[in-house]
């Protein structure tokens, strides 16, 4: 099996790392328009650099790790190009598979989101596809996608909350993250300690969340002691609308999918 990559820049490169780790890279080859990251890339992997799209149209997997603006400049260099064994898997947000297949009619897709955890193995990735690629296509596709974390398959109309939810929401816990370390600093603790203290406890929670039988509601409330300090921290939260903000944060990035994918 041969597996090539369109983009190596942050979450192209993220995934292509996990995937280099696992996969023999003498079958592995990328590129990019930024040369120079690519080369870096290649070097730091051990996989291929090729200069152009077209070279690694013979691929039977090929990522597409581009931004929706630039999908169709893609298709222009390699048109002409595809092979019918190729797979590709995009990783534009909000675009459709049905529109990608109106860009490249030669092309089958698998449309994947994943995240910036990627990096550390623990990404969370959707896939969808359509008819025309077969279950066990979908299945190779999801066992090279599990080398950087967790992967579901979900019905395409759900891609644009996944982007606003795992895709975007590294973002949004970094800032948490932050924030806690600076209350932190604030209460007293060194800043490097701080953001120790804060990036567990978020570690250790989440996992929590994955591994246990309760759902968040229960946990917190297991945390939240009668008179204590943590139901004093959870009615500031509530009283400067935390949770309000979460969720329109998430509303929002679920806009902004939709709108890249018209």
């Amino acid at each position: 099996m041969t597996i090539g990559c369109i983009g190596t820049g942050a979450m192209g490169g993220a995934i292509m790392r996990a995937v280099c780790k696992k996969y023999d890279v003498s079958k592995i080859k990328v590129t990019d328009k930024n040369a120079a990251m690519g080369k870096a890339f290649a070097k730091e992997t051990g996989a291929t650099f090729v200069k152009t799209n077209k070279d690694l149209m013979d691929c039977d997997y090929i990522f597409l790790a581009v931004k929706p603006q630039f999908i169709y400049d893609v298709y222009k260099e390699v048109a002409g190009s595809i092979s019918t064994k190729s797979v590709f898997i995009s990783m534009a947000a909000g675009v459709k598979i049905e529109k990608l297949e109106m860009t490249f009619p030669e092309a089958r897709f698998i449309r994947m989101m994943p995240n910036v955890c990627a990096q550390i193995g623990q990404a969370m990735t959707a896939v969808t596809y359509g008819s025309n690629i077969t279950e066990a296509e979908a299945k190779t596709a999801i066992e090279i996608l599990s080398s950087a974390g967790r992967v579901e398959v979900v019905p395409e109309k759900l891609m644009d909350c996944v982007t606003a939810v795992s895709g975007s929401g590294p973002a949004f816990v970094f800032m948490f993250i932050e924030a806690m370390a600076d209350a932190a600093v604030r209460c007293g603790m060194p800043r490097a300690q701080a953001y120790t203290y804060a990036a567990q406890t978020v570690y250790g929670s989440a996992g929590m969340v994955l591994q246990g039988d309760k759902n968040p509601a229960a946990l917190k409330d297991m945390v939240c002691s009668p008179a204590g300090t943590t139901i004093e921290g959870v009615a500031a939260l509530e009283e400067n609308g935390f949770r309000n903000a979460v969720i329109q944060a998430v509303t929002a990035a679920c806009q902004r999918s939709i709108e890249l994918g018209k």
